[in-house]
């Protein structure tokens, strides 16, 4: 596949520089449409994206915005600390940060 590159660059250097652009290699939007109309169509589809991206920070920035609910300690379960030897760095797990 480099090899294939390679070769089309070094052919189209040699002819001068500029790709040739045959009908069939010219990618268009619709078949059947007009460079205006696909023009109109991109500029359409452009306003479309920029109203979804203002749509998109306003919803963020109003979720954003609102408050979450902050709950209480949870109640302390005995039997999910359950040890049977005390750790080597002290009674508390390694993460835990209990203020005694």
């Amino acid at each position: 596949m480099a090899t294939a590159m390679l070769r089309s660059s070094i052919r189209s250097a040699s002819r001068g520089g500029a790709p040739r652009v045959t009908p069939a290699s010219k990618r268009t939007f619709a078949s059947h449409s007009s460079v205006h109309e696909e023009a109109r169509e991109a500029a359409k589809w452009e306003k479309i994206t920029y109203a979804g991206i203002v749509g998109c920070t306003i919803l963020a920035v109003i979720n954003l915005s609102k408050g979450h609910p902050h709950s209480d300690e949870p109640p302390a379960y005995p039997y999910m600390h359950i040890r049977n030897k005390e750790f080597p760095w002290g009674p508390d797990g390694l993460f835990e940060v209990k203020h005694h």
